[in-house]
């Protein structure tokens, strides 16, 4: 089963997602340029989203991070070990997520990793156990990265987390179970086509007239900052299969035992029940949630105006970008969220029939007085996360 979120969304001036220069991030598209936002940006501002933490209720997250070294000291302090061999023990793990285990100097590990708490405590038991039997930060220090990383207790399955079972990850380590995304999210891009504008701004120092009379004039600074406003088609896409079996874990061999065969298909079910939590919790957050670019200076908080969940049987992801391969505008009477959303629906349609896709159901909610042939209409959000939980729930 394949879920399918299309999303519309016009947002004020702002300046979401910044390239290296600050500039808001655009591409050419339809032989035009448009203001574009990377499936990086969204895909953490969903997963760092207090929605979405407070959505899946209790359900533990992973920690995307270098800082592996520092959670491990806490646990070994924890488990009393002394703050001098737990420094020692902490600096192995700097070693950890690079096949060489190199030690680095910063404290940190080489490279960002996404890790759920049990792969941290993982590598915290087997640094508790090397710690306790070395007895001195002297004979830990001899100890090697690489070896303590190729231990057998770090090997094998461990479960992860929703959100690493969704945005999966790739670790250079042996430790570390290497887990493919469940959910691809594109770039979204406008609906037409996009130019920069620069806000130039002062800073007036409030004490202004209490020093030199040349001092005081003029600003106490001068700044500009470039932004853009945007209509953007956003799209997601969720293997729910690929999920459920991330978060179960591999099937068991064939020579496997039933309590093995009995305890997957237990481990399944309950991928099950917390998927039926984690999606609805995934789009109610892409939908609330917006990027942090910038928002202090912009407050780009607008809301999606039509949302589309299709459910498709079959593994032919549909993404309906090219229906602003032609930029929309604004004409006459009709504004530019209006034309994006007929330039979305007639493509909508157009490729339903002429593809034959199959979708089952098909849920559609919208700000405007305009719906997609074939769709259940939902008159609220609310509505259209009952629906898609009880598609989850059959």
């Amino acid at each position: 089963m394949l879920l399918e979120f299309h999303l519309l969304q016009n947002h004020a001036p702002s300046n979401l997602n910044r390239d290296d220069s600050g500039s808001p991030k655009d591409c050419i598209f339809g032989g035009v340029r448009r203001a574009r936002i990377s499936s990086q940006c969204l895909k953490r501002s969903i997963r760092t989203s207090p929605l979405f933490t407070e959505e899946i209720g209790g359900i533990d997250l992973g920690l995307r991070t270098r800082k592996l070294p520092h959670k491990v000291k806490e646990i070994l302090l924890a488990r009393g070990i002394d703050e001098a061999l737990a420094e020692v023990a902490a600096a192995k793990a700097t070693g950890f997520g690079n096949k060489d285990g190199k030690e680095q100097k910063d404290g940190k590990t080489a490279q960002v990793m996404f890790l759920s708490p049990q792969d941290i405590e993982a590598v915290a038991e087997v640094l508790f156990t090397k710690a306790s039997t070395a007895g001195s930060a002297e004979d830990m220090a001899k100890l090697s990265a690489k070896d303590l990383q190729a231990e057998a207790a770090l090997k094998g399955w461990r479960p992860i987390t929703p959100d690493i079972g969704l945005f999966g990850r790739m670790i250079t380590s042996e430790a570390f179970r290497d887990v493919q995304a469940a959910v691809q999210v594109a770039h979204a891009i406008s609906t037409h086509r996009m130019d920069h504008e620069f806000d130039y701004f002062t800073a007036v120092d409030d004490l202004l007239g209490l020093g030199e009379e040349e001092d005081d004039a003029g600003a106490g600074m001068i700044g500009d900052i470039e932004f853009n406003s945007a209509c953007y088609y956003k799209y997601f896409s969720i293997d729910y299969d690929a999920f459920v079996q991330n978060l179960a874990g591999p099937e068991p061999e064939t020579r496997a035992s039933e309590r093995e065969k009995a305890a997957h298909r237990e481990a399944v079910a309950d991928a099950r029940t917390i998927a039926a939590k984690v999606i609805p919790a995934f789009l109610r957050a892409a939908v609330f949630t917006t990027p942090s670019g910038k928002q202090n200076t912009f407050a780009a908080h607008q809301l999606p105006d039509a949302v589309l969940v299709e459910v498709r049987p079959h593994q032919t992801p549909v993404s309906y970008a090219n229906a602003f391969v032609s930029p929309a505008r604004a004409k006459n009477d009709v504004d530019l969220v209006g034309d994006s959303l007929r330039k979305f629906v007639e493509h909508c349609e157009l490729l339903t029939r002429k593809f034959s896709l199959e979708a089952d159901p098909r849920l559609w909610f919208c700000t405007r007085d305009i719906q997609v042939t074939g769709t259940t209409g939902c008159d609220t959000m609310d509505d259209l996360l009952a629906a898609l939980g009880q598609v989850l729930a059959r």
